[in-house]
């Protein structure tokens, strides 16, 4: 496996007088927080794996947040824009034990690799000072090569089932008024968009699931253990209801990864660390909604959406309300207080 090429973010010829502007801000702080969380989470997993091929691949991960956490250091300190304190050595334990299968890594990475693209891909058109245009752009480009490494070792390892076939069309047609119906009268069979974003919502939540199943084991805080118990259960519920769609059509679906948790309670994590980790998912998730419902046509499967989403907002509500609580909710760039 080939390694990623290190950045490189053209001239320095950067117009340094030109501001940040919020977008840029924004952005920024959000990778450099997701990023710093990163590293500590590769580093741990880094501790544990085995195979070969997968501990390439996380190297490859790591450092790639190194670098994005380092590039944006610099674009914040020529700005005097204080570096966010993020997590630390202090919120990882290296040297805890293994609480998961060397499998795992591997679509944890393609989780993390797809939220990472969503946070990129809305930046790249917003952003317009040169530094920081090409550092997203970077940021794109490598985690799409990061991405293809995951698929090649998912594929050759035989570690994922791809999206479901479904027949060519024979010829183009235009739909009717029963395109739209869901619970009444003749129900159409889900076309292909609404197949992709079905069977990616249900892999993301493969991953998710056994995520947070791993973060309720080990959790120490009585109150975040259970609303991780209770985020279990709404990706579980959420889960279920999507394969029921696939199955009706007799389409396959990709399966939980329970069994790739160990039974440790001895956690490598804080639990701020944890916290924030989920409330970021589920955070994802809602964005994946967005995406979804947007190409639905079946009113079944918008209001399955709909439902979920509510779901989804009640969870990440709640985590936040304890991340202020515990005074670990780090407060994002904002405007002015033009009233006072």
């Amino acid at each position: 496996m080939q390694p990623i090429k290190p950045i490189k973010l053209g001239s320095n010829k950067t117009n340094t007088t030109e501001k940040l502007t919020s977008a840029e801000m924004g952005k920024l702080w959000a990778t450099y927080m997701g990023n710093s969380m990163g590293k500590c989470i590769l580093g741990y997993y880094l501790q544990q794996v085995e195979d070969e091929d997968i501990k390439t691949l996380l190297k490859n991960a790591l450092k790639l947040c190194v670098e994005f956490m380092n590039t944006i250091e610099g674009i914040f300190t020529k700005e005097n824009f204080p570096i966010p304190k993020g997590f630390t050595e202090k919120d990882v334990n290296l040297n805890a034990p293994r609480l998961f299968q060397d499998e795992f890594y591997v679509h944890y990475l393609k989780y993390t690799s797809k939220a990472g693209m969503s946070i990129y891909n809305i930046a790249i058109p917003l952003v317009y000072r040169k530094d920081v245009k090409e550092f997203f752009r970077y940021c794109m480009d490598s985690t799409m090569d990061l991405m293809e490494q995951i698929k090649e070792i998912l594929m050759n390892k035989g570690l994922i089932i791809k999206p479901p076939l479904i027949p060519t069309p024979e010829n183009v047609e235009f739909v009717h008024q029963d395109f739209l119906n869901g619970f009444f009268g003749h129900v159409r069979p889900l076309h292909a968009l609404e197949i992709t974003h079905l069977y990616d919502i249900i892999e993301n939540n493969a991953t998710s699931r056994a995520l947070i199943n791993a973060f309720s084991q080990v959790a120490k805080d009585e109150e975040i253990r259970k609303l991780f118990k209770r985020g279990k259960d709404i990706i579980t519920n959420n889960t279920e209801d999507y394969i029921k769609k696939l199955h009706k059509e007799n389409l396959p679906t990709p399966s939980f990864l329970d069994d790739l948790v160990t039974s440790s309670t001895f956690s490598p994590f804080s639990d701020k660390l944890m916290l924030f980790h989920k409330m970021d998912m589920f955070t994802i998730k809602i964005r994946t909604f967005g995406n979804a419902m947007a190409v639905n046509g079946r009113h079944d499967i918008g209001l399955i959406f709909a439902n979920a989403l509510m779901k989804n907002s009640g969870f990440v509500h709640n985590a936040a309300k304890i991340m202020i609580e515990k005074d670990w909710f780090e407060k994002p760039p904002v405007a002015a207080d033009r009233e006072n």
